[in-house]
């Protein structure tokens, strides 16, 4: 869990620039778009995964139920 995430997160970030900027160049702007919103709701998702283990943590170290 510790440096994979970043390393996750800045590879999809990578690849959506990349297309983004190949879909641009190509005259499709609007999917360039979609792709880009993509891009960041996979990311989104990965950090709301990273959100509720944080929570269940918290959980069973406070031993709130």
């Amino acid at each position: 869990m510790g440096i994979d995430i970043i390393f996750k997160i800045a590879a999809v970030g990578l690849i959506t620039a990349i297309i983004n900027q190949i879909l641009k160049k190509s005259d499709k702007d609007e999917i360039a778009t979609l792709v880009t919103l993509a891009g960041l709701v996979i990311v989104l998702i990965m950090i709301i995964n990273m959100i509720g283990q944080l929570f269940d943590t918290l959980r069973t170290v406070f031993g709130m139920y």
